[in-house]
This record gives structure tokens, C-alpha cells and sequence, in this order.
């Protein structure tokens, strides 16, 4: 079992908001769910707010809140989603929806998301959001990378150049080296493909833009399902927390995965060796990728849905 086995269990038992278009959810049941939410939060995010006032890394678990601008207490934000009307009896109530993109009636006794404003905020960057997730949805999914961008990202490097200074490679250099020039590299992610070193990126068959990415984006890509943790955070508080969290919860897995298959030595921090530089290791990354691959599609369903019921769809071509 790797480290963050225990948090992707714990999915099926988050809690799902009730009331949507009717009568608002009492304020007891809307606080245990708030309060809920914030249990689980802390769970996933203690160790690393721990490590930080210590001056200390982890190589998996603070990926998350480095690699994309998101910090912890807004992940602890709790969202019910469009279209829920929360019932406000305290100050205390008004003041935790006291914040962007929110709304309450004038005797201060309602809350709700406003959809208006935030479609107003958010709306073009939504659509791109919603354009992004439809047409990789909809393309076939490539299992053959085998996460030799990773590799990519050390190739030629010295020891002092490379990233994850605290982290052993798991192979010398020169075998490192040679795993990169013997494999085929389709990396179509732009994000991690700008990662590559310089006498990497001449290897990519492909090489991905920002601007080409809704052209170029695809369902098996590891990236690309890390990626919905952001774009349900950028698009919050369309998005429900519980949505946000099982993105997490799939970025947070894949990212295991990219590390275990990486050329890193992750033993020492409790994880195992995924070795695609041979057979069974490339068949064990091939069936992990795809069950994260249809975790993902099952998420990207879950966003466009969102966005849909705020009146935000793709662009049309």
C-alpha cells in the first residue's frame, strides 16, 4: 500500500450536499458538512503545512501545492456548489460566506453562490476550462508513454543541475541517460514537456504549446489527469468541494505513480519502484495509467457537468 492509499478509500464517504433548488439546508446540517470537509482537508494537508514551518520537503505530497498555485486554505473553503441555498442564523454564518462570488438576500438569512458575477469573473476562462476538458474527453488516449518525461527532465543533467536534490536516482546517470535514448518520447503535455532539459526536447515526437493545447490534450496523459485538480479550483465555486477533493485525491495518486516511475529512488519515503525501463514495469504503468485514465474521464464528466448547469460550454470551432 503506498502513503496515499488511505485518502483515495476515504473518497466514496464524502459527504453530498442536499437542497439544491428548493429549501435551504438548515444551518446545523449545511456546519457538519463545512465542518466535515474541513476534517478532510487537514487530513491531506497538515503534514505538509508541518513540513513547511520546518523547512522541509516531500517529493509526492507537496507536488500539489507547489506545482499549482493553490494553498491549503483554499482548498479548506467549503463549497456546496451553484444553485444551493444555505440557511444563515449567526454572524458567524454571514462572515464564512462573506467572499468572492458569493450572495445573501437583504435580511442576511440566505446564502448562495452568484452564478451572475461569476460568470461575469470567470466566464471566458471557464469556457476555455470547459473547451480543454470536452476535447480530451472525447480523443483517444495514448498508454505508451511509459512517463519517460520525467526521465527527460534529468536527461544530461549533473548531480547539482537536477531537481529533488534530497531524492537518490534510482540508476547511475549514464543508465539514466540511456533509458531517455532508448525509447521512443511522446510526450503531448505542454506543462511537463517544458520541463525537459535542452537536449531533450529534440527527442519529443511531438512538441506541445500552450496554444495548441485543447488540439493536442489527451485522456491517458498523467498530466492531464493531475490537471483537474486545477481546473475544478480555478472554476470553485461552481465546482463543489467534494468534486475539488476527488481531483485532489486522482492528482494526488497519479502523482505516485509519476514519482514510482520516475527515475527517483522513492523507497526511503515509502514508495515502490515502477521500473518502465523494463517489461513488467511497463506493464504495470500501462494498467495503472489507464484505471487513472478513467478515473479522469469520470472527473472531466463531473466538471463539464458543473459548468453546464452555470450555462458555460465549449467553444464551438
Amino acid at each position: 500500500m503506498t502513503p496515499t492509499a488511505s485518502l483515495t478509500a476515504e473518497r466514496t464517504d464524502f459527504p453530498r450536499a442536499v437542497g439544491a433548488g428548493g429549501a435551504a439546508i438548515s444551518a446545523p446540517t449545511w456546519r457538519a458538512l463545512r465542518d466535515d470537509h474541513a476534517t478532510r482537508i487537514a487530513r491531506r494537508t497538515d503534514a505538509h503545512l508541518a513540513r513547511r514551518l520546518k523547512g522541509e520537503k516531500h517529493p509526492v505530497e507537496d507536488f500539489l501545492f507547489t506545482y499549482y498555485p493553490f494553498k491549503a486554505g483554499q482548498l479548506a473553503k467549503w463549497n456546496p456548489g451553484p444553485d444551493v441555498r444555505l440557511e444563515l442564523t449567526t454572524e458567524a454564518d454571514q462572515n464564512y460566506f462573506d467572499r468572492r462570488w458569493y450572495t445573501s438576500n437583504s435580511a442576511g438569512t440566505i446564502a448562495e453562490v452568484d452564478v451572475e458575477s461569476w460568470r461575469r469573473d470567470r466566464g471566458d476562462g471557464a469556457k476555455f476550462i470547459a473547451s480543454l476538458v470536452q476535447s480530451t474527453l472525447h480523443r483517444e488516449a495514448n498508454f505508451g508513454c511509459f512517463g519517460i518525461h520525467e526521465w527527460a527532465m534529468v536527461y544530461k543533467l549533473s548531480e547539482e543541475q537536477r531537481r529533488h536534490q534530497q531524492v537518490p536516482l534510482r540508476l547511475s546517470h549514464e543508465a539514466t541517460d540511456a533509458v531517455v535514448e532508448g525509447h521512443r518520447i511522446q510526450c503531448s503535455h505542454h506543462d511537463a514537456f517544458r520541463f525537459f532539459t535542452e537536449p531533450a526536447r529534440p527527442r519529443n515526437t511531438l512538441q506541445p504549446t500552450r496554444a495548441g493545447m485543447v488540439a493536442a490534450e489527451q485522456p491517458g496523459c498523467l498530466h492531464a489527469g493531475m490537471d483537474l485538480y486545477k481546473w475544478a479550483m480555478k472554476i470553485g465555486p461552481v465546482a463543489s468541494s467534494d468534486l475539488v477533493v476527488d481531483c485532489f485525491d486522482l492528482a494526488l495518486d497519479i502523482r505516485t505513480l509519476d514519482m514510482e516511475a520516475s527515475p527517483y529512488d522513492l523507497r526511503g519515503w515509502g514508495y515502490g519502484v515502477v521500473a518502465i525501463e523494463t517489461a513488467e514495469g511497463k506493464a504495470e504503468y500501462m494498467q495503472r495509467q489507464q484505471a487513472f485514465s478513467e478515473q479522469a474521464q469520470a472527473l472531466r464528466r463531473r466538471l463539464l457537468d458543473a459548468l453546464a448547469a452555470v450555462g458555460i460550454h465549449a467553444r464551438s470551432n
